[in-house]
């Protein structure tokens, strides 16, 4: 029997645009924070042309663990570690009362016409910004194959919670979890990345399946980094929504490689990695947050943080540019492709396509490759991608939201905010 999708609310806007607020929203409130008052930032999100934002909700937290939430404390990682590392650069520790801060979240949303798409990164770095290692305990406790089932039953509370307090109609779809092949969701499936998206398919339809019984009127969905090409045949069934990560990297991805960015620190190359390092950068021996646990209980390989952290940033602008034309048409190939894939999955089985995230790839904080000229480029030539496959929702950037430099520039956010809403191509050259 062919698995017929929850139909979408009739409410929802007929083009989702997308502005990914990750944890930050809940990370870094704090005074001179992007997110200390909730109403300035939906503000601007609507003003730059944004109907909907993407967050972790932080369910398993707050409907599953049965951890005392109302005085969590976030902050740093201790020091000045992750501090130049986009997402990471929490400044101010604070604490908050995180479910009255989740509903302060919707009823904000409601006040703005704006919708939520519900997410979790519980299993990628979320616990690692808390005061105490409690709550990543609480899901490491879980058993792997369980994982996503836990995360379903707690995002179908969150969806209860929300619903008493009449929010439900800001929700836009749910899914179980962030980019399920990447993180500790798929502990014990031994494998490439590929090969991880298939393994997860019967732990994830389970998940769907338990979440569809409890919640039998809200879409649903998991969501993939990049597009798993070669693994489209792990993507569960029973989804509601299609919502894929094109992130072709090319260039940041030869850079990656080049300095050993992913790989273990024992295989780091010090002595190479100087010419983009700053002058008094410390060893990568010597560089780490205050607690062991925040190293576990991130996905983020330890030299990526390290370079990031110690890296010159224009040292590293000019390595992208220098070497982007040998990867500029490989690039544009690398998005056509996966997005015809994407699209073609979706068609088959009759559920809308979101790309939740995507386009090149994060780079230092202080980096500006993707806010420059290419970057802009990029993200105007990948929004007429997204209108030519049919996308029911899509992003500027990643890069674009109220933590990041891109949200400066919100003349290139209208512009393509406003094509997408209106399928009107900008036909870049």
């Amino acid at each position: 029997m062919t698995y017929q999708p929850v139909p979408l609310p009739a409410h929802l806007p007929k083009a989702l645009t997308i502005t990914l607020w990750d944890f930050t929203w809940y990370v870094r409130t704090g005074p001179g924070e992007p997110f200390e008052d909730l109403d300035r930032a939906f503000a601007e999100a609507v003003e730059r042309g944004y109907n909907t934002v993407r967050i972790c909700a932080m369910p398993y937290l707050l409907f599953g663990s049965g951890l005392d939430t109302s005085a969590l404390e976030l902050g740093p990682l201790g020091g000045a570690y992750g501090q130049r590392v986009r997402w990471y650069d929490v400044r101010e520790r604070t604490v908050i009362d995180a479910r009255a801060h989740l509903l302060a979240l919707f009823e904000a949303a409601k006040r703005h016409d704006c919708y939520i798409i519900v997410s979790s990164w519980e299993y990628q770095q979320s616990s690692s910004f808390a005061a105490t290692s409690d709550w990543y305990d609480a899901l490491i406790s879980i058993d792997p194959e369980d994982r996503a089932e836990a995360q379903a039953v707690a995002q179908a509370g969150l969806v209860d919670f929300v619903t008493e307090h009449g929010l439900a109609d800001r929700i836009a779809f749910v899914e179980v979890h962030n980019e399920v092949q990447a993180g500790h969701l798929g502990e014990g499936i031994v494998g490439t990345r590929d090969e991880i998206t298939v393994g997860l398919r019967p732990r994830l339809e389970r998940a769907v399946t338990r979440f569809h019984e409890l919640q039998p009127t809200v879409p649903v969905t998991v969501n993939y980094a990049q597009v798993p090409v070669a693994g489209m045949r792990g993507i569960p069934e029973n989804i509601d929504v299609l919502v894929t990560h094109p992130y072709v990297y090319g260039v940041l991805g030869a850079f990656i490689s080049e300095y050993g960015l992913r790989g273990p620190v024992a295989e780091f190359d010090q002595d190479k990695a100087r010419e983009i390092l700053l002058p008094d950068a410390p060893d990568i021996s010597e560089w780490g947050p205050d607690a062991a646990w925040r190293n576990r209980a991130t996905i983020i390989c330890a030299p990526e943080i390290y370079v990031h952290d110690n890296g010159d940033a224009q040292a590293i602008d000019r390595w992208l540019y220098r070497h982007h034309g040998a990867w500029e048409q490989a690039m544009y190939d690398r998005l056509t492709l996966w997005l015809d894939v994407a699209r073609d999955w979706a068609l088959v089985h009759g559920v809308p396509l979101v790309f939740g995230e995507g386009w090149v790839g994060y780079t230092p904080r202080d980096g500006r490759f993707e806010e420059g000229p290419i970057g802009a480029e990029f993200c105007r030539r990948a929004i007429d991608e997204s209108i030519r496959v049919g996308a029911w929702g899509t992003i500027v950037c990643s890069n674009a939201a109220p933590h990041h430099a891109m949200w400066a520039d919100i003349a290139l956010q209208q512009q393509c905010n406003d094509a997408f809403a209106s399928s009107t191509p900008i036909r870049t050259a």
